[in-house]
């Protein structure tokens, strides 16, 4: 059977082409895709060249083992199993299965590497799962505290998921900041007190207002190294700064040379493949999952899928969030479904 994958080839450069998908195992399922979602952070870095050659996330199966081109990318595919493997029992036909998966109109996959939908929540919902877990992971790196002050520098789908949960949390105060007007309103909508523009010649004094002692917590996930600066600058005497944006090749030019050094301030680095190690000794990653879906049930984040491509038509998607950012949030691949 023939499936069709999507390639990164060089920088600006993407390829529709077909492959052959190798025979079941014992243990396999086929599985026809639905859609998938796009990461317009991780995966503009791998379009546009600016990853570090180095070796994939090893948790994310279905890929190979070093950023180089050609590249096969990808880790949120919804699909639904349309045949399996003669040690599966034949009721899985017809599961809605999320898979970290890149982008291709079907795959073979070993069952055990797959997460079963819940029956209630929709594919394009599903689409989420890796954000949302990202968005829990930032928030319990975090560890938020009864009338604590926070700010979110970002507010794309990382951002506005994060927004969302700590909205849920008794903060005395939840502020964001994003350069884009679209995400500014459903940051508002979101749960965010105020919603700054870190462009405006006047975002220090106005965050500044908001957070006269600076936030106790700052999310910087913006994706823009000199965030991280400003990230620093805002947070309070003795706060935490948790970064959850992966740079690539772009390096942070940081000014620790000020106040910084007086401040005690702790930088995070948060990243979604493991366990806050003070969490493992309870949590795993099968508990982190089960809050996700129960967020992805309540937040429902596909309200902010702005445009949907066939995979056939990926290259326009690419180029769209390249050159035009600000009129988008969430951009999905969709494959024909039987």
């Amino acid at each position: 059977m023939k499936t069709q994958t999507l390639t990164f080839t060089a920088p600006y450069a993407i390829e529709i082409g077909q492959a052959s998908l190798p025979p079941l195992g014992l243990e396999d399922v086929l599985v026809e895709s639905i859609c998938s979602a796009i990461s317009p952070g991780t995966e503009m870095l791998v379009y546009r060249g600016q990853f570090p050659h180095t070796t994939v996330d090893p948790c994310i199966p279905g890929m190979g083992n070093e950023f180089r081109y050609p590249l096969a990318y990808g880790y949120a595919s919804v699909g639904r199993i349309v045949e399996t493997g003669k040690r599966i029992k034949k009721e899985w036909v017809g599961r809605l299965v999320f898979a970290f998966q890149p982008h291709a109109s079907h795959f073979v996959a070993h069952l055990g590497t797959l997460i079963s939908i819940p029956y209630h929540l929709p594919a394009e919902t599903a689409c989420f799962l890796p954000n949302m877990e990202t968005a829990v992971n930032l928030v319990q790196d975090a560890a938020p505290l009864l009338g604590e002050r926070s700010l979110i520098l970002g507010q794309g789908i990382i951002g506005l998921l994060a927004t969302s949960l700590l909205a849920q949390f008794p903060l005395e105060k939840l502020v964001s900041a994003d350069s884009y007007p679209l995400r500014q309103a459903e940051s508002l909508l979101a749960g965010a007190n105020s919603c700054l523009d870190p462009n405006s010649a006047t975002f220090h004094e106005q965050a500044r207002a908001l957070l006269p002692e600076g936030a106790d917590f700052t999310l910087e996930l913006s994706g823009s190294p000199a965030a991280l600066d400003e990230a620093i600058a805002l947070t309070g005497y003795s706060g935490r700064v948790i970064i959850g944006s992966w740079y690539g090749e772009k390096r942070a030019t940081l000014n620790l040379g000020g106040d910084f050094h007086r401040s005690r301030i702790q930088l995070i680095s948060s990243q979604v493949s493991t366990i806050r190690p003070e969490l493992s000794g309870r949590w795993n990653k099968q508990r982190r999952f089960g809050v996700a879906w129960k967020a992805l049930a309540s937040i429902r984040p596909e309200k902010w899928i702005t445009h949907r491509f066939p995979i056939q038509k990926a290259a326009e998607a690419y180029q769209l969030l390249d050159q035009n950012p600000s009129g988008a949030i969430q951009v999905i691949l969709t494959y024909n479904e039987n």
